[in-house]
């Protein structure tokens, strides 16, 4: 499988829990648990079930940064961790946060989020990804 999503984790599904029309799905990524919302088809077409393997992945731009732990948030995945690199451009910016559980988290941000959060390597960050953002995927 390739793809052009900067996050793409193997997990094992901790957890499947189907609602009217969609479920979500607890994939366990050696530690850090990824919270997916796919549609009830979707889990039957993959073939999920609790115990099988699946990839989670997650565009860049998809991945929102903050700083200040006392914001709360709708967020399902809140993954906290250490800037480890940070990557300017002209307008946007890379910004790798190494997880407390140790899979590194890539966001694509503006300069100026990446500047007004002071954002840099060693400073403590969040990586928020909406469950509804997450694409799980299987290998045929």
């Amino acid at each position: 499988m390739l793809s052009s999503a900067r996050n793409q984790f193997l997990g094992i599904v901790k957890s499947i829990d189907q609602g009217a029309v969609n479920s979500e799905v607890i994939l366990d990524v050696n530690g850090l648990e990824l919270t997916a919302m796919i549609t009830n088809h979707s889990v039957v077409h993959l073939g999920l079930a609790t115990g099988s393997a699946a990839y989670a992945l997650i565009k860049a731009p998809s991945v929102i940064v903050l700083t200040d732990s006392t914001i709360k948030t709708s967020a399902r995945n809140q993954i906290w961790g250490t800037v480890s690199r940070c990557e300017p451009g002209a307008v946007n910016a890379i910004v790798v946060i190494a997880s407390d559980a140790g899979p590194e988290i890539t966001a694509s941000i503006t300069l100026d989020s990446l500047n007004s959060l002071g954002l840099a390597p060693g400073v403590r960050a969040c990586a928020l990804i909406k469950a509804s953002q997450i694409i799980v995927a299987t290998k045929s």
